[in-house]
C-alpha cells in the first residue's frame, strides 16, 4: 500500500467513529436470476469505494446480530461479533425526514410491493397513481427486498430497503427510510431475522 493509499484511509469518516476496513468486499454485485426478475450486474467502478459492502472492525458495543444506521456516516453495519461488522453504504432521509431511535425486524419482504404514504404523495402528487400499490420489480423504489421496523406490534412505517437509483447511495434524499444497493439490501435480507434489534442514529 503506498503512503498516498494509506493517508486516504487514515481520513476516512470510519476511522473517526472506531471503524477501519479490514478488507475488500464481501461478496459480489454480480447479475443475479430471481424467478422472472433480472437483477443486473452493478458496476461499482465510478461508485465511492467506502460506500461498497466490506468487513471493518467495529467498536460500537452493541450484540452481534444487531443492525446500526449512522446517517452522519452513510452507512449501515450489521454486528457480526465482538469487534466486527459488515459495513454497508447507504441513502437517508432528506433534511426534515430524519428518523431515529430503536426498532426491531418485524417482517421482511422480497421483491415487495411499494403503496406510498399520504407524506409521500403530498410531497410528490405523481406518487398518487401508486396509491393501490406498485408490484414489485426492478423499477420498484423499494428495490430487491425490504425489512420493516416494528416497535411492539406496531409498524413504524419505516424501511430498510433496496432502490431503483443506485446513484442516491450517500445521498440524504428519501422520505426518511434507510435505503441500500439492491446486492446490499439482499446480503443483509439474508443475514437478518425477525426480530433483530435495530438502531438508528440521530444525526
Amino acid at each position: 500500500m503506498n503512503v498516498s493509499r494509506r493517508l486516504f484511509l487514515l481520513g476516512a469518516p470510519a476511522i473517526l467513529t472506531g471503524c477501519v476496513a479490514t478488507s475488500g468486499g464481501v461478496g459480489s454485485y454480480a447479475s443475479r436470476q430471481e424467478g422472472s426478475i433480472t437483477l443486473p450486474a452493478m458496476d461499482t467502478s465510478g461508485v465511492n469505494p467506502r460506500f461498497l459492502r466490506q468487513e471493518v472492525a467495529y467498536s460500537g458495543g452493541e450484540a452481534p446480530g444487531t443492525i446500526v444506521v449512522r446517517p452522519a456516516e452513510r452507512h449501515l453495519y450489521f454486528v457480526t461479533g465482538r469487534s466486527t461488522a459488515i459495513r454497508y453504504g447507504v441513502g437517508v432521509g432528506r433534511q426534515g425526514a430524519l428518523w431515529h431511535g430503536r426498532a426491531v425486524v418485524g417482517r421482511k419482504g422480497s421483491w415487495p410491493n411499494w403503496t406510498p404514504t399520504a407524506s409521500m404523495i403530498a410531497y410528490d402528487p405523481r406518487n398518487a397513481r401508486y396509491a393501490g400499490g406498485m408490484p414489485g420489480g426492478v423499477g420498484n423504489p423499494l428495490g430487491a427486498r425490504a425489512l420493516y421496523l416494528y416497535r411492539g406490534s406496531r409498524d413504524t412505517m419505516y424501511r430498510l430497503h433496496g432502490t431503483n437509483v443506485p446513484s442516491s447511495i450517500g445521498q440524504a434524499v428519501s422520505s426518511g427510510c434507510i435505503r441500500l444497493f439492491n446486492h446490499d439490501i439482499i446480503d443483509l435480507h439474508d443475514r437478518a431475522r425477525i426480530g433483530t434489534q435495530v438502531v438508528v442514529l440521530q444525526g
